[in-house]
């Protein structure tokens, strides 16, 4: 049985919700940024201030780019409350034998945030996806390399 706390993630835009009066649907997140083209974007973006972050590139210098951005592809899909088909490893089996300290995972979050913010994606969207980086902070960072939230 998968443990819940070490699952790919969930996000506050997960589906669609209806507005307070009843009416029709209003469109996730990942519906509003433009859908899977969006992501992809994004990701490429993400990626390219990453593997140039001195601090960070080392992570990735025997990592398969083409099938790490497909997995942050569908990762992000999820946290802006798109289709979830992703089935790989839960956060935790993938992160914590990097023993990724917080201060790392926190200029990945900013490099994130940086790049969604610089294609114009709302101040509403980046608050959950902001929320979302600190849900599942503990799963990333190691043990005893966290500063707290």
């Amino acid at each position: 049985m998968t443990d819940p706390h070490d699952s790919a993630v969930s996000s506050p835009a997960d589906g669609a919700t209806t507005s307070g009066n009843g009416s029709a649907p209003q469109p996730t997140h990942y519906e509003r940024i433009g859908g899977a083209e969006s992501v992809k974007a994004a990701v490429r973006l993400f990626y390219d201030r990453v593997l140039v972050d001195p601090e960070l590139a080392g992570y990735f210098t025997s990592v398969n780019m083409e099938e790490q951005r497909r997995h942050m592809v569908l990762m992000l899909t999820v946290v802006l409350g798109g289709p979830n088909t992703y089935a790989g490893r839960g956060l935790a089996e993938a992160h914590q034998p990097l023993n990724i300290p917080d201060e790392h995972y926190a200029r990945v979050g900013v490099h994130l945030v940086d790049t969604l913010t610089g294609l114009g994606v709302p101040d509403d969207i980046l608050d959950d996806v902001r929320a979302t980086l600190g849900s599942v902070r503990d799963q990333v960072v190691s043990s005893g390399t966290s500063a707290g939230v």
